[in-house]
């Protein structure tokens, strides 16, 4: 009868571990964030776990600024496929408002932009916010400058860097997104 019991409750605890590792992200979603303009922060493994992401460094006062309107505009074709949108401004090469408002003036007002947007934090550096950090850590390439994008994969295993020049509308970089979102 021990022996039973002490077999019922490993078994209880495996499936549970298990359970919970199943609910659990990896490095780049395993993060509560701030989000801009609002004080609350935002779980991203219980918000977007099992959805292809499209991570973006922006910034509001750079010459690839009006990739704004192209990423909102991929954010609208594809969300319904399972694809979201990231954005996390950042004043690293000195291009992004000081104030919070101005920022989301920009993003919000000037181009429209509905994906979500996060606080303004670091991308490089010692500082990094931890989703970059894992995102440097998995393709090795830091951005170089704004609007670098990473696509990533539904289970975090896949991401792949894209530079600033490369257009959220380039027509390479959406058959990159549609290869994914097929592949997820």
């Amino acid at each position: 009868m021990k022996t039973m019991k002490k077999m019922l409750t490993a078994a209880l605890l495996l499936s549970a571990s298990g359970a919970a590792f199943a609910n659990s992200c990896g490095e780049i979603l395993g993060h509560s964030l701030p989000q801009l303009r609002k004080k609350e922060t935002l779980d991203l493994c219980e918000t977007y776990k099992g959805k292809t992401l499209l991570i973006v460094n922006t910034a509001s006062k750079c010459g690839f600024t009006p990739q704004f309107k192209s990423l909102q505009a991929l954010y609208e074709k594809y969300q319904d496929k399972g694809l979201v949108v990231l954005g996390f401004p950042s004043d690293d090469f000195m291009q992004e408002h000081d104030d919070a408002e101005k920022t989301a003036e920009v993003c919000y007002i000037n181009y429209g932009v509905t994906f979500p947007m996060f606080a303004t934090s670091a991308v490089r550096g010692s500082d990094v916010n931890p989703v970059f950090k894992a995102l440097i850590a998995k393709t090795g390439e830091k951005p170089s400058w704004n609007f670098n994008k990473y696509l990533v994969s539904k289970d975090e295993q896949q991401v792949k860097h894209f530079g600033s020049k490369v257009s959220p509308d380039d027509a390479d970089f959406v058959k990159e997104v549609e290869a994914l979102l097929k592949a997820d």
